[in-house]
């Protein structure tokens, strides 16, 4: 009886990363790979040679030389004789204030012009088709400066709010009056609201070109101990649900665990807040809210909305109609029905979209230049570079900074779609 032996290896030629299927897209990919690097490099060198021509070297030494501009919001302490690096952190922050509340308030926005698109009722639905049609497609920038000229042209002057002894004396009132209980003064130079003092704050610590604030570090830690301490507080609730089929009532628990911290640090903190006052020519005191952010907010705001309306229509109309008809059968009301049973099951067809709508519109407030809104285009893609005549520095480094935000946004709504999609049993 004959007995087969072991087949022979083929031994490795080079001819084989050709014409052999099981190496050829490898070396597809590194010979690619190859000439991108080489064309990489000659980009730089021709970069680097004529910036060498003109004079200029590659370099960010300018970042820790004195701004010497003024910018009128600022949510971190600056002064026109900070550093440019001190101005893009503060135009960084306005950045993402603006992208933050945008944000927020699109979606809920968003979310109710969407369920009421799919109203029974005929006015209703007609009145949000109009709004989703006549905000997305009128451009975004038009919007702002619409937003801005109104806010600065229909509002009275500070001088409006004046009261003289004359007046009194002939019981004339003033021709402007201040917003809830005299704590907000909206004028055309922008408004003013109330800001958060403390009597004993804990102070600052200087990390470098960086300096934390140790108040609102603790209040942040207070209020995120007190969400994690309360979700705890639920999930236990809903085991002891499952198990027994009673759920206990955690309602005023939850209430103590979120307010009586944040309320007990605060008073130990001397919090109370300073409300704006007519001295001068201006209000004083308080927080002024300059007119190009509330323009630039509502705006990206109303804008983005439209889009996510329909977002989310389309992703309510994704779930069969039985699931609603099931939920009527059981009992729930058309309004549980939407929260409990149609949303969450929507959100698998709605969070992908809305992803790139938060990108849009976290890149859209670069358009608050046309309104003099201070963000990272206006100070260091503007001021900083017409001052220094860095333009390939600012440009590069102000698109690494909005590439960073926009894949953190990435990321951290691809955790939360992963966390809400079905899980296969």
């Amino acid at each position: 009886m004959a007995v087969a032996s072991d087949v022979p290896k083929e031994s490795f030629r080079l001819s084989m990363l050709i014409y052999d299927t099981r190496f050829r897209s490898l070396t597809i990919q590194v010979v690619v790979l190859i000439l991108f690097a080489l064309a990489v490099a000659w980009l730089l060198n021709n970069t680097v040679q004529n910036l060498a021509i003109r004079g200029k070297e590659f370099n960010y030494a300018f970042l820790w030389q004195r701004a010497g501009y003024d910018i009128q919001q600022q949510l971190i302490p600056y002064t026109n004789d900070s550093t440019h690096f001190r101005a893009l952190l503060v135009g960084l922050l306005n950045t993402l204030a603006v992208a933050v509340v945008g944000c927020v308030l699109a979606t809920i926005l968003g979310i109710f012009v969407g369920v009421m698109r799919l109203s029974h009722n005929w006015l209703i639905s007609r009145l949000m088709t109009v709004y989703v049609e006549v905000f997305r497609n009128v451009p975004v920038l038009l919007w702002i400066l619409l937003a801005y000229v109104i806010l600065s042209e229909t509002t009275p002057e500070p001088r409006a709010f004046r009261v003289t002894d004359e007046m009194l004396a002939a019981g004339q009132a003033p021709a402007a009056r201040m917003w809830l209980w005299d704590t907000v003064a909206v004028t055309n130079r922008g408004m003013n609201i109330p800001a958060p003092v403390f009597d004993r704050p804990l102070g600052t610590l200087a990390l470098g070109p960086l300096t934390l604030n140790l108040t609102f570090l603790a209040l942040l830690a207070v209020i995120a101990a007190s969400v994690w301490v309360n979700r705890r507080l639920v999930a236990a609730a809903r085991r002891q649900q499952e198990e027994t089929g009673e759920r206990p009532a955690t309602w005023w628990k939850s209430l103590l665990i979120l307010f009586v911290p944040a309320i007990a640090l605060l008073a130990a903190l001397g919090f109370h807040l300073e409300t704006p006052a007519l001295k001068g020519f201006n209000f004083q005191g308080g927080i002024l809210v300059a007119h190009s952010f509330t323009a630039l907010t509502v705006a990206l705001t109303l804008y983005t909305a439209a889009f996510i309306a329909e977002i989310v229509r389309a992703g309510i109309m994704a779930i069969s109609r039985g699931q609603t008809e099931a939920a009527y059968a059981l009992g729930l009301r058309p309004g549980r029905t939407m929260r409990l049973v149609i949303l969450p099951q929507a959100l698998r067809v709605i969070v992908p979209p809305l992803i790139s709508q938060y990108l849009n519109l976290t890149k859209n407030t670069s358009l608050g230049i046309a309104v003099s809104y201070l963000d990272l285009r206006g100070t260091l893609g503007g001021i900083t570079l017409n001052q220094t005549g860095r333009e390939l520095e600012c440009m590069l480094l102000m698109m690494l900074i909005y590439l960073s935000i926009s894949l953190i946004i990435s990321g951290v709504m691809n955790i939360y779609n992963r966390s809400v999609q079905l899980k296969a049993r």
